[in-house]
Order: structure tokens, then C-alpha cells, then sequence
């Protein structure tokens, strides 16, 4: 087995069969670099059974739409024509899984199955709903961080200086080239999908249009490798200024599992040489960071509302809850960009024209949003709406755990206190006027939205 028995869950024991295993790709959607695939493809050579990929496409409960949907399709098509490659159909079935997939489980006698680890309630929900209707062999795998949840914490961490010495400890056991996907001995004809007829055929009538954005695990290589050639030795220094180029723009990618965290992390380690400050900055968020992300959202169900916030934050907030606001704005009023604030305005513009907005200003867009509602209850709901609604990369452990971070203090300290914020950090019009030219981003967005 090619695969570290830690990254891999046991969740069910079914009867022996000679059927297909059944990799169900949900969160990670590549074929190259990717544990849960190999891991798969490992049970079907060792029983000698076929193996096929199955993907559940289901209209969202959350804020997805075209936007999303049409990324998503883009990438899957990619999947579909390497996996064919590979004598792996990829099975596209439409409807909510706990509906359809035990049924395509039983028509195609299936003998084992295999999942993603995914940390979020809804796809949490939707595992268990399949497994509560199917007998066979079952094994969740983390293809998602490098080192795996469980075994990174086997509790919700308090802070990045909490968890990271327990990454750290077991980084060089999970930071490993991966092997080679092999083409699978047992042949299966397999159809391709057009991505624009299923996104006809889902009719979704609501949601932002999509952007024009290259999407797939072929465009995040290429986005890694511009990455790594032409701004990873600016990103140390510049990466918090929103008007240079100097971030990755890996985000969507690693959202839909186009490209794994591990890949990028491989790679990038070749090249510090070119700059090690900048090196270590972008691997601190890429794996410390965002590994916290999915820490906080598996282990605390509340990850998406007020009371997932530490005890600290919860209590300043509500101390400062009869704390006169200075400006309120209803959701629509945010949504359409119609603040006081020039400057928050061209980050809801860049948001809602892109599908992406520059990290920095994600933190003074949902702070100023703490600052300008009836309460923090209302902030989060009203940023998580905007930000799943409009972000590619929505809907993810790390826009709610960076939400709940500049409205509460989550993964923060206490820090000076003021009216409405309490002691939660603050950022203001000012503080960005000395760290960056405010002006140029606004006429960019501003410009752009006309």
C-alpha cells in the first residue's frame, strides 16, 4: 500500500465482493496527487476489481451558484479526460447523495468505497446519510492536508501557536513526493461530459455569472509555476499591499481540490532559494494556517455562527452590544457596494466582479461590517452570505474561520478596547492609508465597476 495508514479512517466493515471499488470525489477534485485515488486504486489491485470515480453534483443549499458551479464543472471535465486516460471512469450523477449513491452503489455491485475527508457540517451529513444506507467496506481519507486532521490534533486548537509545533513534529512523516497514479489493468468505457449543457441542464436561476477565470488541476499547475517564477520572491513584503501582484491566486484552486496543498508545498521548497523569508511566510499560511482552518471547523460545529468564538470574544462583544454604531446597513446595501466607505465599497467591487478579493482587504471588509450592524450575530451572517455568494472560494474552512477571526477574535488575542469592537483587534480607513495607496485600489474598482 503506497499510502500512510494514518491518512486513511475505517469507518465500516462490509461484506467480500468482486465489484468495483468506488472512489467518491468530492473535496479533492484532481487525479493526479491525490491520496484518496491511490489509496482506492491500491484496494481494487490488491482484490483484482475494477475501479470508477463517482461524483455527486448537487444543487446547494448554500449560497453556490453559476459562478461556482461553472469552475467546478470546468475542472471536473479535465478529471474526467485524465481519468480515462487512465482506464477510471468518472461517473457524473446529479441529485443529493444520500438519495442517488447508495442506488449507483447497489446497480454497479460495488465492493468498497472511498471519501474524502471533508471537516464542513453539510458534506459531514452527507457521508453519514450514504453510510447509514450502504453495508459495504467504507474509508474516509485526508487527500486534503498534508498532515491529516486527526492525527495533526485530536482537539479544536486554540491558535496558530497552539498547532503548529504538532504540524511541525510531523511534517517530514506526511510531506512526501507522491507516486504515480498507474493506469488501471481493468479497462471500463468511460463518457466524457460537455460542462456547459450540465450547467444548462442544473438551471440555476440565481447567483452571480461566472468569471473569466481558467479553471481545472492543469491551469492551478500552471498558476503555481507563474507563482514561483515571477512574484514568489515580492510575496514576504508585499503580499498584504492590495495593488501588487504578489500573491499566489491558488485559493480556488486548493478550495475545489484542483491542485493539493501538498503539491504546492513540494514545490516551493525547491525554490527557497530564491527567497527564504518569503518562502517560509507563504508556507506558514498554506500549511499552518489553513490546516488550523480545518482543525477549527471539524471540531466545532459552530465554526459558521457567534457561538463557535472563543469565550474572551463572545463576552467583549456582548459587553459592547448597546455600543451606538455609527453607520447600519442592510445586506442589500453591502451587496450593491453602497457604504460611506470608499474603500470598503472597491473590495465588495473586486469581490463581486472577480470572484476573488485581495486577503487584506478580506479583513476590513468583515470588520467593517462588525462595526456597521445591529450585532455581531448579524455581521457574520451578512459576511458569510456575501462571501459564499461571491468568493470562488467560498463555502470553506478558511473564509469561516477568517470571518469569525475579524469579528471575534477567533485564533486572535485581546487588544485595546474601543466602542462596538471591545477588545477584538481593529483595522481602520487610516491604518490602510499608511500601509498601502488606498486611492489607486479604489479607482481600480471603482472604474472597473461602472
Amino acid at each position: 500500500m503506497r499510502v500512510n495508514p494514518l491518512r486513511i479512517m475505517k469507518l465500516k466493515s462490509g461484506p467480500e465482493s468482486a465489484g468495483p471499488v468506488v472512489y467518491w470525489m468530492s473535496r479533492d477534485q484532481r487525479i493526479d496527487d491525490n491520496w484518496a485515488l491511490i489509496h482506492a486504486q491500491d484496494l481494487a489491485l490488491a482484490g483484482g476489481r475494477s475501479l470508477r470515480i463517482v461524483f455527486c453534483l448537487a444543487k446547494d443549499s448554500s449560497q453556490a451558484g453559476p459562478r461556482q458551479y461553472d469552475f467546478l464543472l470546468k475542472g471536473l471535465a479535465q478529471c474526467s479526460r485524465k481519468a480515462r486516460s487512465k482506464n477510471i471512469p468518472l461517473d457524473l450523477i446529479q441529485g443529493e447523495p444520500r438519495e442517488i449513491l447508495p442506488q449507483y452503489l447497489e446497480k454497479i455491485k460495488a465492493s468498497f468505497l472511498v471519501m474524502d475527508f471533508d471537516p464542513l457540517k453539510i458534506n459531514k451529513s452527507r457521508q453519514s446519510g450514504v453510510l447509514d444506507l450502504t453495508n459495504i467496506s467504507t474509508h474516509l481519507v485526508d487527500a486534503h492536508n498534508i498532515v491529516p486532521c486527526w492525527a495533526a490534533s485530536d482537539k479544536q486548537e486554540y491558535a496558530a501557536r497552539t498547532i503548529r509545533p504538532k504540524i511541525h513534529k510531523k511534517l517530514d512523516e506526511f510531506l512526501e513526493p507522491f507516486p504515480g497514479l498507474d493506469a488501471h489493468p481493468q479497462e471500463i468505457q468511460a463518457a466524457l461530459f460537455d460542462p456547459g449543457q450540465v450547467i444548462r441542464d442544473l438551471n440555476l436561476k440565481h447567483g452571480p455569472p461566472p468569471v473569466d477565470r481558467p479553471a481545472g488541476p492543469d491551469e492551478a499547475l500552471r498558476a503555481l509555476d507563474g507563482f514561483i517564477s515571477g512574484k514568489l520572491p515580492a510575496y514576504g513584503e508585499q503580499r498584504n499591499d492590495p495593488n501588487k501582484d504578489a500573491l499566489s491566486g491558488l485559493s480556488a484552486y486548493l478550495h475545489f481540490g484542483q491542485i493539493c496543498s501538498q503539491t504546492a508545498a513540494l514545490k516551493i521548497q525547491k525554490h527557497r532559494n530564491i527567497s527564504p523569508e518569503s518562502t517560509d511566510s507563504f508556507l506558514e499560511e498554506l500549511i499552518v494556517r489553513k490546516e488550523l482552518s480545518d482543525n477549527y471547523c471539524h471540531y466545532n460545529k459552530n465554526y459558521d455562527n457567534f457561538e463557535g468564538l472563543p469565550e474572551w470574544g463572545k463576552k467583549t462583544l456582548i459587553r459592547h452590544l448597546k455600543d451606538q454604531r455609527p453607520y447600519l446597513y442592510s445586506l442589500d446595501e453591502f451587496e450593491q457596494g453602497r457604504t460611506h466607505d470608499p474603500l470598503w465599497n472597491a473590495a465588495q467591487a473586486e469581490m463581486v466582479a472577480t470572484g476573488r478579493m485581495h486577503g487584506y482587504m478580506r479583513m476590513y471588509w468583515a470588520k467593517k461590517m462588525l462595526e456597521w450592524t445591529a450585532d455581531p450575530c448579524q455581521a457574520i451572517e451578512m459576511a458569510i452570505c456575501l462571501n459564499d455568494k461571491y468568493e470562488l472560494d467560498g463555502r470553506d474552512p478558511n473564509g469561516y474561520t477568517g470571518i469569525l477571526w475579524s469579528v471575534g477574535g477567533l485564533h486572535d488575542r485581546p487588544w485595546k478596547e474601543r466602542q462596538v469592537f471591545g477588545t477584538i483587534r481593529y483595522m481602520s480607513f487610516g491604518g490602510c492609508k499608511r500601509k498601502f495607496d488606498v486611492h489607486a485600489y479604489i479607482k481600480k474598482w471603482t472604474d472597473t465597476g461602472r
